[in-house]
């Protein structure tokens, strides 16, 4: 038991610093610059039944101290991903992996769910019902408590894992949403997902997204991310995995006295591939800066 480790839902983390789910693709990617190893964990690619190629482009925007994206859940299908992307991702990654489940109904949660539960190398399934970027689904299921109770129990109902419901910060009461995942069965709950916003093209005087709307994301959702894990950690006994504006090792520690038991990084990995080394490699200086002995004591201290 190392100086960084912590638990999620019950398996040993050597560090909180795990890359979120559509940022870090299948981890192999990021194996040819460093050891990926060095992560506590990450979450794939959002994975769906069927192959989906996402939204119309443009699908990214720029905007102060962030990023707009509507990409839609691009990904080749739950088949591949068990086929063909996780095979690959052994071969370089040699811990429990995090699998991020989307859907637009209940039996499509429970059946990718149902899929991935037997496989050894997935230590986690975090399941998103809060993306603001697909039409029909996802974030439906999040903006509202008994929706969210649903789909924890449809997918509880076929898995033996640990499953992480990733919610929404477009709601105007994060804990009764929390506290309905807890209360039907959930293991751990993830917050935030990106929150909904939209830029204008001054030329064409039409939106800059062909979605009209797209996820925000970056430092400027920080202090609403860590509000929202505040609340949420403070409704709930079950883990909390913190996230939204994540940059740096301080950003972590706030995280992590915010009620967070561990903590992803986003679009800090957009920006710098090696972001998440950076931050795991600060954390030992930043403890001490702040008299930190261990990670540990922070969620002692919730």
């Amino acid at each position: 038991m190392g100086r960084l480790s912590v638990d999620l839902c019950g398996i040993e983390l050597d560090n909180p610093v795990i890359p979120a789910s559509g940022t870090f693709g299948y981890g192999y990617e990021f194996a040819e610059l460093y050891d990926v190893n060095i992560l506590g964990t990450f979450s794939f690619k959002g994975t769906t039944r069927e192959p989906r190629f996402g939204n119309p482009t443009p699908r990214i925007a720029d905007c102060p101290a962030g990023m707009l994206n509507a990409v839609g859940l691009q990904n080749p299908g739950v088949d591949r991903v068990i086929d063909t992307e996780l095979p690959r991702l052994a071969r370089v990654f040699h811990k429990p992996v995090m699998a991020n489940v989307s859907g637009f109904s209940l039996e499509e949660y429970a059946e990718v769910c149902a899929r991935l539960d037997p496989l050894p190398q997935i230590g986690w399934l975090e399941v998103n019902i809060s993306c603001p970027n697909v039409h029909g689904g996802g974030m439906s299921f999040g903006t509202d408590p008994a929706a969210a109770a649903s789909v924890v129990r449809a997918v509880k109902a076929v898995t033996t894992k640990p499953v992480i419901i990733k919610l929404t910060p477009n709601v105007t009461d994060i804990a009764a949403v929390a506290k309905a995942c807890e209360d039907a069965g959930a293991d751990g709950i993830s917050l935030i997902n990106t929150l909904l916003g939209m830029r204008i093209d001054l030329r064409t005087r039409k939106p800059l997204l062909a979605n009209t709307t797209g996820g925000l994301s970056g430092p400027a959702v920080f202090p609403v991310a860590l509000r929202m894990v505040w609340q949420a950690a403070h409704a709930v006994k079950i883990p909390v995995v913190g996230m939204g504006g994540v940059s740096g090792a301080e950003d972590v520690l706030e995280m992590l006295m915010a009620g967070a038991a561990a903590v992803e990084v986003g679009a800090a990995n957009l920006i710098d591939p090696w972001a998440c080394k950076k931050i795991i490699e600060a954390l030992p200086a930043a403890m001490d800066r702040y008299g930190i002995k261990t990670l540990r004591e922070l969620s002692r201290a919730r």
